[in-house]
């Protein structure tokens, strides 16, 4: 499926309305679809919700917020929460998907450091693809802060998550922001995703754990040299994988067969080196990258062409 936000509303490029409602292994999980601020935080939550977003960055602060954060979902009983968060209106859903989670309650402890480096490299015309979109954070920041200057191509997998990230487009004027619905690996076709029951964020193409709270799924897969011919992309400024160890499948191939041209001038990407098949940060030191910046879970490599 594919979802983009035009000038004249929202179009669909792929017809077929997702179901609000599904059941994946034990979950039943129901994305409310109605109007932005029917779940607008109220009374306590509220309050909790400000406190959270006030933390300070140190061990206390973060302690306090995520106490107030466990009062505060327990008080939702399912039910998410409108807000704006980066610059974005969003709808979040802070169970079974840790990174919503953080994106709703604490905002300024995620990804702060890597947002700040994107966010100096933003330009005119300024391409971005985030694989493994999750419900759009990256892709909605970068939207936020480059405005009409960019074009963002938001990767999601699995279907549910796939419906929150276009929820989350729509109620935003980024008329730059296109949202696609597969997995990106090494060949064009099906894959099986593996759907982690207990956070959604942990869902990948390879399985990554033998306990249970795992269903798995058919989805499309695209290659990512595929997906940027077909977008007509003559360079990528940037480019954000979280794919839960499954970075090797899709850059590998990608660097084999794209042209210099189309590499990116920066990855980030999770430190996920004991999932990998290949050594990829010697395969990106081989290919002209440099890490500038690692955070507790992320690694930023650049190659800049002058």
């Amino acid at each position: 499926m594919v979802f983009s936000a035009a000038e004249n509303g929202i179009e669909g490029a792929q017809s077929g309305a997702a179901n609000p409602s599904r059941n994946i292994g034990s979950m039943d999980i129901r994305n409310e679809t109605g109007p932005f601020g029917q779940f607008a935080p109220r009374g306590l939550v509220a309050r909790l919700l400000a406190a959270t977003r006030a933390a300070a960055p140190t061990w206390a602060g973060r302690r306090l917020a995520f106490l107030y954060r466990r009062i505060a979902i327990r008080q939702l009983k399912g039910a998410p929460l409108d807000v704006e968060t980066f610059g974005a209106r969003m709808r979040l859903y802070p169970y079974y998907n840790v990174s919503e989670k953080r994106i709703l309650f604490t905002p300024q402890f995620f990804d702060a450091e890597e947002r700040t480096l994107l966010a100096s490299r933003m330009n005119d015309d300024f391409v971005f693809i985030d694989i493994g979109a999750n419900v759009g954070a990256y892709s909605l920041f970068v939207a936020a802060k480059a405005k009409a200057r960019c074009r963002v191509l938001a990767i999601e997998p699995q279907p549910d998550i796939f419906e929150r990230l276009i929820f989350n487009i729509r109620q935003n004027d980024f008329p730059s922001v296109k949202a696609l619905e597969c997995a990106v690996t090494d060949s064009d076709g099906e894959i099986t995703l593996f759907i982690d029951n207990q956070n959604r964020g942990e869902t990948s193409v390879r399985v990554v754990s033998a306990e249970g709270g795992r269903s798995a799924m058919r989805v499309p897969a695209r290659t990512l040299l595929t997906l940027v011919n077909e977008e007509k992309y003559d360079h990528i400024d940037a480019i954000k994988l979280d794919v839960e160890g499954a970075e090797d499948l899709i850059l590998e191939p990608f660097f084999r067969t794209a042209p210099e041209s189309l590499w990116p001038k920066l990855i980030v990407i999770e430190h996920l080196h004991q999932r990998w098949t290949v050594d990829l940060p010697q395969l990106l030191r081989d290919t002209g990258y440099t890490v500038v910046q690692r955070t507790k879970n992320n690694a930023a490599w650049v190659r800049d062409q002058d």
